[in-house]
């Protein structure tokens, strides 16, 4: 698992004035597992302890908000401080700015969180907020939320666009030195919710090159809208979750010495069950527990024999160039040259069972510009899930 694998879901809300919303946006939460949260127009100008916890899924235990101006506006950031640690909050017009440090590895960056305004008259003062808040250049930078605003023409399905305010986001953009992370499976993420709807991209990821760099391995994806009209963005490590290893039986388990052993003794264990479906399923679970611990000793002993093999043997192969092999000499390498079929035929058989397909990532342009293009690339191409 990669060190720096952590998620982060953005969301508007449309408010967190009722009890059912508050309990969507729960099971949300409580259906993924986001390390950190930003929620936006919570139209709500006090949050408490209580409520930040029941809407975290009772899993981010620490808060911090912008209030609402009455029932418009309003972020709540919710995040694990188990394995992220925030930093330097602060609370502007339009944004929540932290600094968030992963605790596994003690990496940092700047999180800033932000609702654009809705009103067309202040939208120039929004970006103009962008841009005060740019961080120092050697920053990671991840920004993120409902701009309102859109920089392509491709972010709406009408043409009915302000070109103006087009222009002002992209060099408000190319100030910042930011660029947006790919989302992959929607182009839009709202809709008016009509017959004939208006969708629109207005919720999105930015980041800058520092960030970029040293995430690479994060994709971003657009998650059911649920209550809103804004579907939810989750940005999470391109491995996806975590899952527990399933136990897996390897063929060539039964062609060992030990093998009955283990599974007799792990069999034999008393179980505390007694209806016999119960049984069954505790013995199973047991013996399972036991071959796996068996397998990882029998396993890493064929690998590590295998390669020490191979190391005598060119020893006294390079020996045998300058001088005649001793009796043992030779008698040895005959008969590690045997061992190692054997060996051989363990790592086969164990690969090819739990055989996957791998990326070979190589470059020669070891470059900047060619990692940054390249990560652009991954998450565009990237497919999560095919559908059935």
């Amino acid at each position: 698992m990669n060190a720096n694998d952590f998620q982060i879901l953005c969301w508007n809300v449309r408010g967190l004035n009722s009890a059912a919303r508050c309990l969507a946006v729960h099971e949300t939460i409580a259906a993924t597992t986001c390390d950190i949260v930003c929620l936006q127009e919570t139209k709500l100008e006090l949050i408490d302890n209580n409520l930040a916890c029941f809407l975290g899924a009772f899993k981010l235990n620490q808060f911090a908000f912008k209030p609402a101006h009455g029932t418009r506006g309003g972020i709540l950031l919710l995040w694990n401080d188990r394995v992220l640690d925030l930093q330097q909050i602060d609370i502007g017009r339009y944004s929540i700015t932290s600094t968030v440090t992963v605790r596994d590895t003690a990496t940092s960056f700047v999180l800033t969180g932000v609702y654009g305004t809705s009103r067309r008259v202040e939208k120039e003062n929004f970006l103009r907020h962008l841009r005060q808040i740019k961080p120092p250049s050697d920053a990671k930078w991840l920004l993120l939320g409902d701009f309102n605003l859109i920089y392509r023409a491709t972010d709406k399905n009408n043409r009915n666009l302000n070109l103006r305010l087009m222009r002002s986001f992209r060099r408000t953009l190319n100030f910042c030195e930011l660029k947006e992370i790919h989302l992959q499976n929607r182009k839009f993420t709202w809709s008016n919710e009509r017959r004939s709807p208006t969708l629109v991209r207005l919720d999105r990821f930015f980041c800058n090159q520092g960030w970029d760099m040293t995430f690479d391995e994060h994709a971003l994806h657009a998650l059911s809208s649920s209550h809103s009209d804004h579907c939810p963005l989750l940005l999470a490590h391109m491995s996806g979750p975590r899952r527990p290893t399933p136990f897996k039986f390897e063929n060539f388990w039964t062609k060992l010495s030990g093998f009955q052993a283990v599974v007799q003794q792990a069999w034999s264990q008393t179980t505390s069950h007694t209806e016999p479906f119960h049984r069954l399923g505790h013995k199973l679970f047991i013996t399972g527990k036991a071959l796996k611990a068996w397998s990882r000793t029998i396993i890493f002993d064929a690998r590590l024999k295998l390669h020490m093999a191979q190391e005598v043997i060119l020893r006294l192969d390079t020996a045998q160039e300058h001088r005649a092999l001793s009796n043992a000499e030779f008698q040895l390498c005959t008969k590690l040259k045997r061992r190692i079929l054997g060996w051989a035929v363990i790592e086969k058989a164990r690969r090819k069972q739990c055989s996957r397909i791998v990326y070979l990532r190589e470059g020669d342009a070891n470059t900047k510009f060619f990692h940054l293009e390249a990560n652009a690339r991954k998450r565009k191409n990237y497919v999560q899930r095919l559908k059935t």
